[in-house]
């Protein structure tokens, strides 16, 4: 399943020198810009889209040759308050596809009896606790969002993994406090299709490109060096095949619910963390190819762009629809914060958000896009301002947004990219 995961969504990153120093300049702009919560304010909200990890889970596998904690069914017990009326459908509203990603998690048990990457109820919890935080900014305080749930307004979408369903429903369940007079969809599509992650199952030319370099990114000598000093270190065999990644998703599960770590740990954890970055650095060609980048994330920047297209001139399927939800994982988040020109060379934590608010400036009715990233606004490398004007955001994401038909065509044909 290592490999599964591996390839279903590690991702690269991208130089933050420019974007840091550029922010650091503009903290005091950030820290007093006007929200639409103040009456005061220029800009009137339009449209909200949030793309969210899920929340604390089990690890995908544990680390072999050390000691394994107990992962057991207690953990993954759902709170009372995160319960809502749900159903998960395809693209269109039909049977919800097959699940083989999350079929093959079953494949295994760890060791407790549960298995690899189950929501557990800690992350259900930071969901929940994600949706309050919306609520108190879209429901309390700007009234834009009802106070109820309606499938008109907001819109639900989540890869077809059980812990990104739940995290949704936990969220809308913080968001609307349970209040709900329908049933809430939760929309899904068949992994083969699947653009909330970079998908090497169905993208044959992501496959071919990234599949060297994800081989190639344990091997760096720097890497390697270190791989091998813990490897000795934890008692790991020669034989096993264990990487930073593995490493540090089994570290962080067990640190996020408080069960022991490998005491050999204890002085590896800055190591591990940065050797992980650095890996998915590698394997999304940092600084050598946008080629990578655009396949992974390009068919979800050019959805998230859509829709304040359509939203602007009023042709959204449901004219009243004002919040998007995405929910999906750390190797989501990271390709579009490198995208954005924001990735901060740290492993997205769980339940962490990346939010793209639409504003049109109530004289001017030009639109403007502010986006933040753990409830902080960034000011995007590009962009002349925290409140970033449509045509600057565009710009931003020109180099990497790709249509729909152009995203299957290059999947399917296996030929690179041409210059855009």
């Amino acid at each position: 399943m290592r490999n599964l995961w591996t390839k279903a969504g590690v991702f690269g990153s991208v130089s933050v020198a420019f974007g840091s120093m550029l922010w650091s300049q503009k903290q005091a702009e950030v820290a007093s810009s006007c929200t639409s919560a103040d009456p005061s304010s220029p800009y009137q909200l339009k449209l909200v889209q949030v793309l969210f990890r899920h929340g604390a889970r089990t690890p995908l596998k544990s680390i072999p040759g050390v000691t394994e904690v107990q992962w057991v069914p207690k953990l993954l017990e759902p709170p009372a308050h995160t319960h809502i009326n749900y159903e998960v459908t395809d693209l269109h509203g039909g049977p919800r596809p097959p699940a083989a990603i999350e079929d093959g998690y079953r494949q295994n048990v760890l060791n407790g009896g549960t298995f690899p990457g189950q929501l557990t109820t800690l992350g259900m919890q930071q969901l929940y606790e994600l949706g309050e935080k919306l609520r108190r900014r879209y429901v309390e305080e700007t009234h834009f969002l009802s106070a109820t749930f309606s499938p008109a307004e907001v819109y639900v979408r989540s890869t077809n993994i059980l812990r990104t369903i739940e995290s949704a429903k936990c969220l809308v369940a913080g968001l609307f406090l349970q209040k709900q007079t329908e049933i809430v969809p939760i929309l899904t599509t068949e992994s083969a299709s699947e653009i909330l992650y970079p998908n090497f199952r169905g993208c044959k030319l992501l496959k071919m490109l990234g599949s060297h370099l994800w081989a190639e990114s344990s091997t760096l000598p720097d890497i390697a060096a270190d791989l091998q000093s813990i490897h000795s270190a934890l008692g790991i065999a020669a034989h096993q095949h264990v990487d930073f990644i593995l490493i540090r998703d089994d570290m962080v599960a067990r640190e996020a619910h408080g069960l022991a770590c490998p005491s050999a740990l204890d002085n590896w954890r800055n190591t591990v963390e940065q050797r992980a970055v650095e890996m998915i650095c590698h394997v999304y060609g940092y600084n050598s190819s946008t080629e990578i980048l655009q396949l992974c994330v390009g068919a979800l920047l050019h959805s998230f762009l859509t829709n304040i297209e359509k939203k602007l001139e009023g042709t959204l399927s449901e004219p009243d629809r004002k919040l998007f939800l995405y929910s999906a994982h750390d190797t989501t988040l990271i390709p579009c914060l490198m995208a954005l020109g924001i990735f901060d060379m740290r492993w997205p934590p769980f339940a962490a958000d990346i939010t793209m608010e639409l504003h049109q400036h109530q004289e001017t009715k030009k639109p403007f896009v502010k986006v933040s990233y753990i409830g902080q606004d960034q000011l995007i490398p590009g962009c002349s301002g925290v409140y970033c004007p449509l045509e600057e955001f565009k710009q931003v994401l020109s180099a990497y947004s790709l249509s729909f038909e152009a995203y299957h065509s290059l999947c399917t044909s296996g030929e690179g990219l041409t210059e855009p």
